[in-house]
């Protein structure tokens, strides 16, 4: 049954572990988080402790495992960790780590999954998003012969098929037919990799972590005693020898075809980058981190082209958080060019407003008066107004204030914006606030639908100061 509320989690959860890749151990503490704060990981290590939202538009690497990227800080090997939030239902957390890299523990999701239960999880006063995909999506990389694919369903299934033209392996399939299933049969799936595959990730200064207790090793070709020898050298064991399965000597193979439930684990966190919740039958065929974030890029395009998703809720019954009394004493602009009637939700993290267009407004005597558009340069100054409200929240005396533009990025413009349409003005933080930056994304609608997306940077400055220069 799915669950109809979104969750946190009810207490902290802490983990240690070393990093796959980097070798470095890393202290990994899970936080509750607000509604709607989604998944985000704070890197406490770094100046600033700079946050990265759990984002498909983040990744920057699929080489060996999925790492965010946000202005040069980066977070690895996030696919497990993300797919055991899924599986145990937590929609809401924040993640931070003292070091680049997410502990491999065993090289699966169980881990995780036993600290998350130990914490336990809370309900939360806001509705969960059901994403329907009501029609076919595809995906093929012919390079690969990869194919993924979406059909409608009722809840999130995966289905998924693994050929590596190996004798070992053969062809294996697996299936996760509801959420609930994840916990027992794909949560304990870990890890693998070809044993001629090994030396390569050494010589690229990969695996510093990797050992022969958290990854399956497949011998798909025969090997010499001497490179045993090598390989015991490698992973610090006494003995290292092939078994009768294929695999080397590390681990008992948790089910046959545990390399299958593996990948599909894999798709599992991946497609959790998306950012929403989505009920399709996702089927594929010899997947990897590379074509699975393509195609969550390709499902979130889907979500904002065709469904009115996260579109904030606005009833104009219900009496405003601030109505246009505070907003005139908060901010600086006032008419012509003040442009937000009311604020109708607000967080530590997000705010929405509205802005009423209506034939009257002073810019339609100029911009194309026989066939009236907003500008959209004051759709962006909107948002930026909304956005300024959220910034200077936390002052006590926010008409001391200034706010200015550091920096306008990725702006789309959808759709035109005409008059009598009511714009829901929808602004997040990035990041926190920090010596009066403020960097946000903001998101304006019509109805259900997007009309306008961009990233704004702009700095809060007291009028005291500038008096004084």
């Amino acid at each position: 049954m799915m669950n109809e509320f979104q969750h946190t989690l009810r207490d902290v959860v802490e983990i240690k572990g070393v990093g796959l890749h980097t070798g470095v151990t890393t202290n990994l503490t899970l936080k509750p988080a607000d509604t709607d704060f989604g998944i985000r990981f704070k890197r406490t290590d770094v100046e600033g402790q700079p946050i990265i939202k759990a984002d498909v538009d983040y990744v920057s690497d699929t080489s060996r495992g999925t790492t965010l990227e946000l202005k040069g800080v980066k977070v690895h090997t996030i696919e497990h960790l993300m797919a055991a939030l899924v599986g145990s239902g937590v929609d809401n957390a924040l993640i931070e780590m003292d070091a680049p890299e997410v502990p491999i523990l065993d090289g699966s999701s169980i881990g995780f999954i036993e600290a998350i239960e130990k914490a336990g999880l809370k309900e939360q006063d806001v509705k969960k998003i059901y994403i329907d995909i009501d029609t076919n999506l595809e995906y093929f990389d012919d390079s690969k012969n990869v194919n993924i694919m979406a059909v409608p369903a009722k809840e999130f299934q995966v289905t998924t098929m693994i050929d590596f033209n190996s004798p070992v392996l053969g062809t294996q399939h697996a299936t996760l037919r509801s959420l609930s299933e994840f916990k027992s049969e794909i949560a304990p799936a870990r890890t693998f990799c070809f044993l001629h595959e090994l030396q390569a990730l050494v010589d690229n200064n990969l695996i510093k972590g990797g050992d022969l207790s958290n990854a399956i090793v497949v011998v798909d070709r025969a090997i010499e005693a001497e490179e045993l020898q090598q390989l015991s050298k490698i992973f610090n064991k006494p003995n290292v020898e092939v078994k009768s399965e294929g695999i080397l000597n590390n681990v008992d193979l948790h089910y046959p075809n545990e390399q299958a439930r593996h990948k599909l684990l894999d798709i599992v966190g991946d497609l959790a980058l998306t950012g929403y919740t989505i009920n399709a039958h996702i089927i594929t065929s010899r997947p990897g981190h590379a074509a699975n974030i393509a195609f969550a890029k390709k499902i979130k395009q889907y979500i904002k082209q065709n469904k009115a998703i996260a579109v904030p809720r606005y009833d104009p019954n219900v009496p405003p958080v601030h109505d246009i009394h505070y907003i005139e004493k908060a901010l600086p602009h006032k008419y012509p060019f003040l442009l937000v009637d009311k604020i109708i939700e607000v967080s530590d993290n997000y705010i929405v407003g509205i802005k009423n267009v209506t034939r009257n407004e002073e810019f339609f005597q100029g911009h194309f008066p026989g066939n009236p558009v907003m500008p959209g340069v004051l759709q962006i100054e909107s948002m930026a107004q909304v956005g300024g409200i959220l910034a200077l929240k936390k002052y006590p005396d926010p008409e001391k204030y200034n706010t200015y533009f550091l920096k306008i990025d990725k702006v789309k413009f959808r759709q035109n914006v005409l008059p009598g349409d009511t714009l829901i003005l929808k602004l997040e933080l990035l990041s926190p606030i920090r010596r009066g930056i403020c960097e946000m994304k903001g998101t304006a609608y019509v109805g259900n639908r997007i009309v306008t997306e961009a990233e704004l940077v702009a700095q809060l400055v007291p009028k005291e100061s500038e008096n004084k220069q």
